[in-house]
């Protein structure tokens, strides 16, 4: 008997790697929390498909590697056309620059709504200031039904310097699981962590540990609190939970300063929730961000939060209230952050619970999916089409 096909719209999700990172993460809460007779759902990686894939939960994800060596993917178009009109899918979702230019075999296969997500800058690009990347994205956008800018500032960037019209741009927020992020009854202990969570006080961060998520800086705020105030060193921990190319830099660091000891480097970890609620102050001194993940999974678990003043970071927390800002780079900045919260501990308590409260009421995964599935329906509906039209046989 012939397998019935599936008329659920499928959406493709573009990303140029699917691995750990705020982005991918994002995309996976998406397909996870989108109600499954909405929408089917595929991914596409430019260049590689990781193990991360197993958190998303659905059984009838389709996962795609191109395995794209570094430069411009032109020579993949013909491939990228093909699996277009092989996967037919409804919407092609590209996220962010290396992979907007799939836009154009997208549109080349007749793929009937394009969406591009604008979610943060990198290292190259930390204000947005890059001519270069400006007319890149200029160059793709008639391939482009609508952009989605996860924060106001890059919702201004698309339309002030890359000068995409208003009415084409659609601000949507990141959501969080609060469920699983959640507000700790007490601080619960970690087998593998050299500290005592119910004896020390964890400052911490988790992230990539590249350039421009700047761990360094957050080592060296800790080394001056601590020569600034040495009785601390009986008490004070940092925790930079996270891999990549930095890892090695920082813990070099921090053993040349002799606080290696002080200090745990674990590199990636599937228990983030857990090793959050084990965490007294959540650091993030990003150089560039789009809209955190971090950062609203450690408001919801509770956490004050010291931002880096970059992109969403000051939509994101109510300054004074639910956590602090500095200025990126600012080692001196982060240190005098640093030594206000951890000198007042109902503070500490009173951001916490703030920022639970804003995650609850602002920035929920069901608002967030119901966001993007509103689009996802209105681009449809706008667009008159369903799918893709089938190929012309004549």
């Amino acid at each position: 008997m012939e397998k019935r096909a599936d008329s659920r719209p499928l959406v493709l999700h573009v990303v140029y790697r699917f691995d750990t990172g705020g982005l991918e993460n994002g995309v996976v809460n998406l397909i996870n929390r989108m109600p499954g007779t909405a929408y089917r759902h595929a991914v596409l990686a430019l260049t590689e498909v990781t193990g991360f894939k197993t958190r998303v939960l659905r059984e009838d994800v389709e996962f795609h590697a191109l395995h794209k060596p570094p430069g411009h993917g032109i020579w993949l178009y013909p491939k990228l056309y093909r699996l277009f009109r092989q996967l037919r899918p409804a919407i092609v979702h590209t996220r962010n620059l290396a992979a907007l230019e799939c836009t154009v075999p997208a549109w080349a296969a007749g793929v009937p709504v394009r969406i591009h997500g604008e979610h943060g800058r990198d290292v190259d690009d930390l204000d947005g200031s890059n001519t270069r990347y400006q007319r890149m994205r200029r160059l793709y956008s008639p391939f482009v039904h609508r952009y989605v800018a996860l924060s106001q500032d890059l919702e201004g960037y698309l339309r002030d310097k890359v000068g995409i019209k208003a009415e084409r741009i659609v601000q949507i927020y990141n959501g969080v699981d609060t469920a699983r992020f959640a507000a700790r009854a007490q601080k619960p202990a970690l087998p593998d962590c050299p500290f005592d969570p119910a004896r020390h006080l964890l400052i911490g961060t988790v992230g990539r540990m590249q350039a421009v998520k700047d761990q360094l800086s957050l080592a060296k705020a800790f080394a001056a609190l601590l020569q600034a105030e040495p009785t601390l060193r009986e008490r004070l921990r940092l925790v930079i939970v996270g891999d990549g190319p930095m890892r090695a830099t920082v813990q070099g660091w921090l053993q040349a300063q002799g606080l290696a000891d002080l200090a745990w480097l674990p590199g990636d970890r599937s228990d983030v929730a857990t090793l959050m609620q084990a965490m007294d102050i959540f650091v993030l001194p990003s150089l560039a961000e789009g809209i955190s993940n971090t950062i609203l999974e450690a408001m919801a678990a509770g956490l004050p939060v010291l931002a880096s003043r970059v992109g969403g970071n000051a939509e994101l927390l109510e300054a004074g209230e639910t956590g602090l800002l500095f200025e990126a780079g600012d080692v001196a900045g982060l240190t005098t952050a640093l030594q206000t919260v951890i000198t007042d501990e109902a503070r500490r308590e009173r951001m916490g619970r703030l920022g639970r409260e804003r995650a609850l009421r602002r920035f929920s995964l069901d608002s967030m999916v119901a966001n993007y599935q509103s689009l996802y329906d209105n681009e449809r509906i706008q667009r008159g089409s369903p799918g893709l039209a089938q190929p012309n046989k004549s």
